[in-house]
């Protein structure tokens, strides 16, 4: 077996360094209605496009989270002003957006990543399109995140990026020194770590003089754009905004120059954050009902309904609610690309009563943390048979019993523990609070849901053997 240690990207944090949050253990099967705040992915996209558009915009039912928070701080440094006013979402205020006046010159600042991706990858092509220089740095793992694509894009456009000391600059802390111009045209980079590479470049394009030319050619064969369903997000909310994108030809996209409409919309709910949720049903032998799911949606979380159906689940989309119900036993699959809800998958793969395969996630080797590495620790300390594979993850069935699950300060860990400790008992997991990264407030939306009872006619025995 491999890949049984984390790898140095992904080690937990020291014993005692942050507290430990018991894991409710589901002793009846779950019967809940349970709503979850706005996605995280599409309110960081609109937060960009906001602040280059041609005009005021608002941003209605928005996530407020650690990473949202650290998108509307960068945004402010670099000029936008970003207003919460009174709405009538259940998760806080929406948010109005006065764009970045590109031509005035603006000050150095200093932009707080934290672990967010989509800060530390969307905002330096921004960046660069106003006149100052940005210094762009975040937590300590955001160190090891891989930066060098957005860095090698932006050199090759023209713009002045560098290291604190000034020399040459591959990850984070740099500078971007921007002109309040850049030419754009044909641009090729190596998108195989993430996806957030492409989607950073095509938020900016339209703004680009020259528009943008972007195309993906892997170096050493190192493989295809992972996370595409992200691209086509990024791509849908462009043409809402008025941008033409031509995205006809594998790993090319055109983006024509131009103006960002503004706009007044409402953020969908995340639906990749209610994945917890959802696999509450199926770790309980429960049912658990999401209402406002989209009929048609670019978030790669509709992919729930799928992945879950395949392990025994009944699920089902009536007047806009989703009813997941889970069966007499979790089973075992082969999935293919699950992206970020892989976490939440493996939790159940390893509850499950038959083997699984997860493929085509090598890149969340460059997550949060190596989730892959994390994943295989913390199911096997818990008594799991989990396996690393060179793009994924083998899991086999195994009596788990209670334990520490390491969250690696990454959220999607924690909430995998919080599963596991559903049919687990006595599962306490590390540093629960690293959750609000994406989802505030979760052991309370957690607990809340565990609290709501049991369907009629059921008892404990009524869920899944594992």
């Amino acid at each position: 077996m491999t890949g049984t240690t984390p790898s140095a990207a992904a080690r937990p944090a020291p014993a005692g360094a942050v507290p430990l949050w018991q894991a409710p253990f589901a002793g009846k099967p779950v019967d809940a209605t349970v709503t979850v705040p706005g996605s995280k992915s599409l309110t960081n996209r609109y937060l960009v496009l906001a602040a280059l558009a041609d005009g005021p915009s608002r941003l209605r039912a928005p996530l407020h989270s650690r990473d949202s928070a650290l998108m509307i701080e960068a945004l402010r440094q670099l000029g936008a002003t970003i207003t919460e006013v009174p709405g009538d979402g259940a998760f806080g205020p929406d948010l109005t957006v006065t764009p970045i006046r590109l031509d005035a010159p603006g000050p150095r600042t200093g932009i707080d990543c934290g672990l967010a991706g989509t800060v530390m990858r969307f905002v330096p092509p921004v960046a660069a399109l106003r006149r100052g220089v940005s210094l762009f740095d975040g937590d300590p793992h955001a160190r090891k995140r891989p930066m060098g694509t957005i860095i090698e894009a932006l050199t090759g456009l023209g713009v002045a990026v560098s290291a604190p000391d000034g020399g040459p600059a591959s990850s984070l802390p740099f500078a971007v020194e921007g002109t309040g111009e850049v030419r754009g045209g044909h641009l090729v980079i190596d998108a195989s770590a993430s996806s957030q590479f492409v989607s950073a470049l095509l938020l900016a394009g339209a703004r680009f003089t020259d528009g943008l030319h972007l195309e993906h050619r892997s170096k050493d064969n190192s493989g295809p754009v992972p996370s595409l369903d992200h691209i086509s997000m990024t791509v849908s909310v462009l043409r809402g905004a008025g941008v033409a994108v031509d995205d006809s030809r594998p790993n090319h996209w055109i983006v024509s120059p131009g103006a960002i409409r503004a706009f007044d919309l409402r953020i969908e709910q995340d639906l990749s954050n209610a994945g917890p949720f959802l696999a509450a049903a199926l770790a309980t032998g429960g049912t658990v009902r999401i209402p406002d799911w989209p009929a048609g949606t670019t978030q790669v979380g509709d992919l729930w309904r799928g992945i879950l159906t395949t392990m025994g689940a009944t699920v089902t989309l009536t007047d806009g609610t989703l009813t997941v119900t889970g069966g007499p036993e979790i089973k075992g699959a082969d999935f293919d690309e699950t992206s970020e809800l892989a976490p939440t998958v493996a939790a159940l793969c390893a509850l499950a009563t038959g083997p699984s395969r997860l493929s085509g996630i090598a890149h969340l080797r460059g997550h949060e943390t190596d989730r892959l590495a994390a994943l295989v620790a913390e199911i096997n300390r818990l008594g799991g048979d989990a396996e690393e594979t060179s793009d994924g993850l083998i899991i086999r069935p195994a009596p788990l019993h209670g334990g520490v699950v390491h969250s690696y300060a990454d959220h999607r860990m924690a909430t995998a523990g919080a599963i596991l400790g559903l049919a687990v008992p006595g599962v306490e997991v590390e540093d629960i609070a690293t959750t609000a990264k994406t989802m505030p407030d979760f052991p309370q939306l957690w607990e809340s849901m565990l609290a709501q009872g049991a369907p009629a006619g059921k008892d404990a025995a009524g869920g899944p053997q594992h």
